[in-house]
């Protein structure tokens, strides 16, 4: 809760700024670039005790993230499971394994040399 309030008092900060500076008469692409930097000064020196209490929460959750093993939140990881097992209920067979590229037996000398239907001399001749 901390990180969303930490979130909300700077987006207001800079809509404040960006007000103040559109009345003093800044206009247009200096405003879009001048207001953000004014913002991210004052922010800086104005919110450090939310910025703190939003750094404090995040280094808690990941704490027990890594504690507890997991990558996500509880919600995604029950989400990518029960993904994972419909896709393999719909899954129809195991794929087979393709035996067209296997290499041919080799052929003894009683049968000769294998020929292709290239080198064969046309019939009729």
């Amino acid at each position: 809760m901390a990180l969303l309030k930490y979130s909300v008092l700077r987006l207001a900060l800079l809509a404040v700024i960006a007000v103040a500076l559109y009345a003093a008469g800044l206009r247009g692409l200096p405003l879009i670039v001048v207001a953000p930097v004014v913002a991210l000064m004052v922010s800086y020196v104005v919110l450090g005790g939310p910025r703190e209490a939003a750094a404090v929460e995040l280094a808690e959750r990941r704490t027990r993230r890594a504690a507890g093993g997991e990558r996500f939140s509880r919600g995604i990881e029950d989400d990518a499971a029960a993904e994972d097992a419909t896709i393999d209920r719909a899954a129809p067979r195991p794929a087979r394994p393709v035996t067209d590229l296997q290499e041919p037996a080799p052929r003894t000398a009683q049968q000769g040399p294998a020929q292709h239907t290239s080198d064969r001399e046309p019939e009729g001749k």
